[in-house]
């Protein structure tokens, strides 16, 4: 199977020793392209001149995560304008609210979330959103500044089946991670993931983190990697009752889609 990993956050220390062979044990197994997560301007310039060295494997996002809200400066959200018209940038972000860990003010993870959706729109770029315990303000904001986004995705989704709905409802793509392989936290994503339409799935590992809880034989490390997305279309399509090939080459399809890959 050919897969799209839509979210590897490559640039993470964890993966200075080794992220060559990272990238390599990723493509033998399966997962040919990759996305590489921006989270700050400073992350977004790691990760779009890290995806310039692996032409037509990485590409990259331009974003910053709700967690570094509060430390926005002068002048980068004209640096994100900038990295926007990067030939490997393929969508603003990640973007939105993280009211579970409150890193940055609530009133600075709004203000950064909407700048963001607002170069997104001017740029044409879609969008890779964030949301963890902020539902209800993240769907007010998306509201304001949809008609103007072309495309956007719920990055590792994890809430329950009114969130589910109410993200569909805005035409949203689903992104599911190796959380739904954690019984403990993820169970109830099995059910749901039948709920998703076909052509609105993708899949990503989120690596470094979420290693999938029931890889066996399990890795030493608890550091998850993209080689890893195979495991989780595999759980994704056995909750679905489908054929995993069948489910990689849908994700594969609308990930290719979605980004304007070549």
């Amino acid at each position: 199977m050919q897969l799209i990993d839509i979210g590897a956050n490559l640039t993470h220390k964890s993966f200075a020793p080794d992220r060559s062979q990272v990238i390599g044990r990723a493509r033998k197994a399966g997962v040919d392209r990759m996305i590489v997560t921006g989270s700050s301007v400073a992350c977004s310039r790691q990760a779009e001149e890290l995806a310039a060295g692996y032409p037509g494997v990485l590409y990259s996002t331009a974003g910053i995560h709700p967690h570094h809200a509060g430390e926005i400066q002068a002048g980068d959200d004209e640096a994100l304008a900038g990295l926007l018209q990067k030939e490997n940038v393929v969508a603003a972000g990640e973007c939105g609210l993280d009211y579970f860990r409150n890193f940055s003010p609530k009133e600075d993870q709004r203000r950064v979330f909407s700048m963001q959706l607002e170069l997104a729109a001017e740029h044409r770029m879609p969008v890779f959103l964030h949301q963890r315990d902020a539902h209800e303000d993240f769907i007010a904001i998306l509201k304001e500044h949809l008609p103007g986004i072309t495309r956007a995705v719920a990055h590792c989704f994890t809430g329950d089946g009114d969130e589910l709905d109410a993200c569909l409802g805005l035409d949203l793509y689903i992104g599911i991670t190796g959380w739904i392989c954690d019984e403990r936290r993820g169970g109830h994503l099995k059910n749901l993931v039948a709920n998703i339409p076909l052509d609105r799935l993708m899949v990503e590992t989120d690596s470094p983190y979420l290693l999938p809880r029931d890889l066996d034989p399990k890795p030493s490390s608890r550091r998850n990697e993209p080689m890893h997305l195979p495991h989780i279309v595999q759980s994704i399509a056995g909750a679905r009752g489908i054929e995993a090939l069948e489910l990689a080459a849908a994700t594969a399809r609308n990930s290719a889609q979605f980004f304007d890959l070549p």
